[in-house]
């Protein structure tokens, strides 16, 4: 049996397509939203990553012979093959710009087109941008514990597979690491590349002073050296000083930093960063390693440690402490006979019951602090921008209301496809993380800080609202005298 290597779909979206085809039904244009339900780390926000990935691999979309051959071979129809043989991907798509500070039950992508084509995507999309949009999450929140400090990402060794590894590292490069160590990503996306020295260097030399001197004649002052082999400070600082006197200074050349993977990170920082001083070597930085996270990252700083970077890894490349964004993608609208219908999915956990309708996502800025005031969904026929207030309501708690003025509104959502082709620039990977830096400063610090965070809301308008529980009333009543489940 061959491999499909260019069919990366679930199994169901497989016999969904298949279904659609014989049914008649494939060419029915509906529409899809992706969002998700929870934030990882129970956060105030998360960060969208991964748009242009999913530009590439749904422009290029394709299906080779040996593919098509193999799902002949599964059993799939003649006719599913012949369709996938001259397929060319036609939806309209529209996404959240990465960087973009992103929230529950909100559209990050919405996907409109025929029926066949917007399913068949789901697992490529969701795979895609559930992955890096939980990366560049967590890197957020790394960054933002160093407090301006520098982060190198270095969590390929134990990241879950090589794609993961290069793509997270593009991912934690949006959420504002400084540099990876990962050079296959450095070639891929530009990022910043940073070197560090291992343990094994050390240990292969006859002596730690010998190791570190070979490796300053060799890197220079870009060299850092990795002091814990040993013994910290009685043998890996005392013998750093040393070998920055022997050989970087007849040179006129001043250390990078040392490095300490072990141990308790605040009190050999201090020691560190006293015997550093003495020997005149003040601008010698301290970085510390060692399955660091934002929490360890920030209790440290909290301690007063002389730490001036951080080697992050493996509990960022996995989100270790959240390894999952729960992200779905989810039909909201059908159209039949030129009309568009809205669709609903009702469930027995409520946090599951789905968002009607093509819709619109609209932000409100305060114009005096620039800071964001809320998320606003409408109806696709809806806007916001002339009005000199609005009224915003809690979807699920209806009574809490609130008026806000001296607003500006912005549509959060992008056309990136139009029936299949691109229409949108992928800013640079540097703008992208300068642009995560300038809208997560547009949230309050009540939002952003890590414990307890104020919830950021995203409410309904009324037309939007009224919609979505009329459906549930037209369900329940039809249940109660039928008693049977009805999906709109």
């Amino acid at each position: 049996m061959n491999f499909c290597a260019d069919i990366f779909a679930d199994y169901n979206c497989l016999t969904t397509a298949e279904g659609l085809l014989a049914a008649g039904m494939e060419d029915v244009n509906v529409t899809f939203d992706m969002f998700f339900r929870e934030i990882p780390d129970k956060g105030g926000f998360a960060v969208m990553a991964g748009l242009e990935q999913l530009i590439n691999r749904l422009k290029d979309l394709s299906f080779t012979e040996e593919s098509l051959s193999s799902l002949k071979e599964q059993g799939f129809s003649d006719k599913l093959t012949e369709y996938f043989r001259n397929f060319k991907f036609s939806c309209d798509v529209y996404a959240m710009p990465e960087g973009t500070p992103v929230f529950p039950n909100e559209p990050i992508v919405k996907v409109h087109g025929p029926a066949l084509q917007a399913q068949l995507i789901e697992t490529i999309l969701l795979n895609t941008v559930n992955h890096q949009t939980l990366i560049a999450t967590k890197a957020n929140r790394v960054y933002r514990a160093a407090l301006g400090r520098k982060v190198i990402e270095m969590g390929a060794r134990r990241a879950q597979g090589t794609s993961a590894a290069v793509d997270g590292a593009r991912a934690s490069y949006v959420g504002g690491v400084n540099a990876t160590s990962l050079y296959p990503a450095s070639q891929k996306y530009g990022i910043p590349v940073a070197t560090m020295m291992g343990h094994g260097w050390v240990q292969l030399f006859d002596s730690e002073i010998e190791a570190f001197k070979v490796y300053l004649e060799e890197h220079g002052e870009d060299g850092m050296l990795l002091v814990d082999t040993y013994d910290t400070l009685d043998s890996g600082v005392k013998n750093a000083i040393q070998a920055f006197n022997e050989v970087l200074v007849p040179k006129g050349l001043r250390p990078a930093g040392i490095i300490i993977d072990s141990g308790d990170m605040t009190y050999l920082s201090k020691r560190a960063r006293r015997m550093l001083d003495e020997a005149g070597f003040p601008d010698c930085d301290i970085y510390a390693s060692n399955s660091l996270d934002e929490i360890l990252i920030k209790d440290m700083l909290n301690q007063g440690a002389k730490i001036d970077g951080f080697v992050v890894g493996e509990k960022l490349i996995t989100s270790a402490s959240s390894p999952v964004l729960d992200g779905v993608y989810k039909l909201c609208e059908t159209e039949k006979n030129g009309e568009k219908l809205p669709a609903i999915m009702l469930s027995n956990n409520v946090n599951k019951i789905t968002t009607p309708c093509s819709k619109r996502v609209w932000r409100l800025f305060d114009m005096e602090s620039g800071k964001a005031i809320a998320d606003v969904l409408t109806t696709e026929n809806e806007s916001i921008g002339d009005e000199k207030t609005y009224s915003l309501f809690d979807p699920d708690f209806t009574w809490k209301r609130k008026t806000v003025d001296n607003f500006v509104a912005r549509e959060m959502l992008v056309p990136v496809l139009k029936k299949g082709e691109c229409v949108y620039k992928c800013p640079s990977l540097e703008d992208i993380r300068a642009y995560c830096n300038e809208q997560v400063a547009s949230l309050w610090e009540e939002v952003i800080r890590f414990e307890n965070p104020h919830k950021y809301y995203v409410d309904f308008s009324g037309k939007l609202w009224g919609i979505k529980q009329s459906m549930i009333e037209k369900i329940m009543r039809h249940n109660d005298t039928t008693g049977e489940n009805q999906y709109v």
